[in-house]
Order: structure tokens, then C-alpha cells, then sequence
């Protein structure tokens, strides 16, 4: 849809049930308005009904312009379920709208991801992954769907779980995320490369946290690290240290395991 709206209750709100509707607020007297138009019609058009387009010219339709506070233009709202979930104001680069489009636009698959998150953690870590990777096979860009097959790989190959996130660099809200699990990657590798590993009493207890990592027993993990550091702070580069950092972002500091360990952790980093 690139012509103007005639009923913006049908045309949008209802229609944004069913698929993300992008509203492109402009005039006709606005020079930017006549810039950033085309660039929205061709993505649009490249978009293959994952969203589509609807514009609406505030000079002819001042109300809605008032109702959703529309003081510059160019303005570009995002509506999904009736309602406006992101939006930018001015005519951005393509390379910028396409970024942001990737970021902003829900994915027809976002029911599948919740479900591989759900097999992870019931341990099915396999199912996971097939389901992940049928995402990344029609969205090769979703990052998402490359931080939860990250996820699932931890488990499976941890070696593999830097070159799955190598593609994320335009979903700055996953970093922290992608490196927490880097840096358990690295822990669950561990294993294979003990011989390199320093005589110290916290070297089984680092070890034996990698193995809890890899079978996803968030508990022991947490509880041989704690241990580690107790014996050896700057053990291993202070790997014990990052690997239970890691730990809290990638569970949450909300979760019952966090809740559990946090003092502890904090204590034994300090104390």
C-alpha cells in the first residue's frame, strides 16, 4: 500500500493486526518528505508482505496527524496490533532505514523462537537448533535468531557459538547478550585445551564449571565458580570472574538461579 490512507481506522490500525503497517506521515511542500517517499515505496517493496506501507498526507488529514503528535516531517511510525511500536522523525539514509527496519519490524517467525527458547531450556538442545537455523534460512539477518541458536550451540558446539554471532553487528541491543555467551563459549571449551591449564586448586573446580555450562546446569555452574574464585581469583585470566558475569546477564538478574548465587558471587569477587 503507497497511496494515501482514505480511513485510517481500517487501512492501519485494524490492518497492523495482522501485518506491521508503516506509516509515513508527509506533505506535499516538504522537501525531505519528497526524498525519503521513494526510499520507503522501494523497501516496501522489497519487503514481500513482511510489512507494508501507508501514507498519510497531514495537510488532508490533520487529525490523525494531531492524534499521534506529529510536529515534524517526514515522520515514520510503525504500527503492529493497533499501536505504535517505533518510529523516526526526518529522511535517513537507506542504509539507516533498512537498519532500522531489520531492528524495528517483528518477525513472522517470532512464535518459532519463542518456541526453540522454550527447548533450551527443557535441554532440547538439538530441536532447538533445527528450528533456529529454518529461521535463519528465509531471515538470514535476524539477530535474534542468531543469539538463541548461540544459545542452543553452547550446548552442542561452543566452538561454533562465535561465528553464529558474527552477523549482529547491526543489533547493537544484542551485544551484551552475544558476549556473555562468547565468554561462556570459551568457558565450555575449556575442557579441551586442560593440558594448558596451571596447576592450581581452582583448576577442577573451573573445569567442572565448564561441564555445567555445557549441559545447561545453570546452578552448578554458578556454585563451581563461586568455588574457583574463592580458591583463585585471578585464575585463568580471571576467567571465573567473566564466565559468572556472563552468567547474570544471560539469565537475568531476575531469575531464581541469579537470586540464589548473586551474593555469593559478589562476595567471593570481593570479599
Amino acid at each position: 500500500m503507497t497511496h494515501d490512507v482514505g480511513n485510517f481506522e481500517q487501512e492501519v490500525l485494524e490492518r497492523s493486526r495482522a501485518t506491521p503497517v508503516l506509516v509515513d506521515f508527509w506533505a506535499a511542500w516538504c522537501g525531505p518528505c519528497r526524498v525519503l517517499g521513494p526510499v520507503l515505496e522501494r523497501l516496501a517493496g522489497e519487503a514481500q508482505g513482511r510489512w507494508v506501507l501507508a501514507k498519510v498526507d497531514t495537510e488532508r488529514f490533520p487529525e490523525v496527524s494531531e492524534r499521534y503528535g506529529i510536529m515534524s516531517i517526514p515522520n515514520v511510525k510503525l504500527f503492529v496490533n493497533g499501536e505504535v511500536v517505533d518510529e523516526f522523525v526526518g529522511a535517513l539514509p537507506e542504509p539507516e532505514v533498512r537498519t532500522w527496519l531489520e531492528r524495528a519490524v517483528p518477525s513472522p517467525h517470532a512464535a518459532t523462537l519463542i518456541e526453540a527458547a522454550r527447548l533450551i531450556e527443557r535441554g532440547a538442545f538439538d530441536k532447538a537448533a533445527a528450528l533456529v537455523r529454518s529461521v535463519l534460512e528465509a531471515e538470514p539477518g535476524n539477530g535474534i535468531a542468531r543469539v538463541v541458536l548461540a544459545e542452543a550451540l553452547l550446548h552442542l558446539e561452543p566452538e561454533a557459538v562465535a561465528p553464529a554471532l558474527r552477523e549482529i553487528a547491526d543489533h547493537p541491543e544484542l551485544e551484551a547478550r552475544a558476549d556473555a555467551l562468547e565468554t561462556l563459549a570459551r568457558l565450555a571449551t575449556l575442557p579441551q585445551r586442560a593440558d594448558g591449564l596451571p596447576e592450581s586448586s581452582a583448576r577442577p573446580r573451573l573445569l567442572a564449571a565448564a561441564a555445567a555450562v555445557r549441559a545447561g546446569d545453570w546452578a552448578a555452574a554458578l556454585e563451581a565458580l563461586i568455588e574457583a574464585l574463592t580458591l583463585d581469583r585471578g585464575y585463568a585470566d580471571g576467567l571465573a570472574k567473566e564466565s559468572g558475569r556472563a552468567l547474570f546477564i544471560l539469565l537475568g538478574i531476575g531469575h531464581p538461579v541469579s537470586e540464589r548465587f548473586h551474593r555469593a558471587f559478589s562476595n567471593a569477587l570481593y570479599v
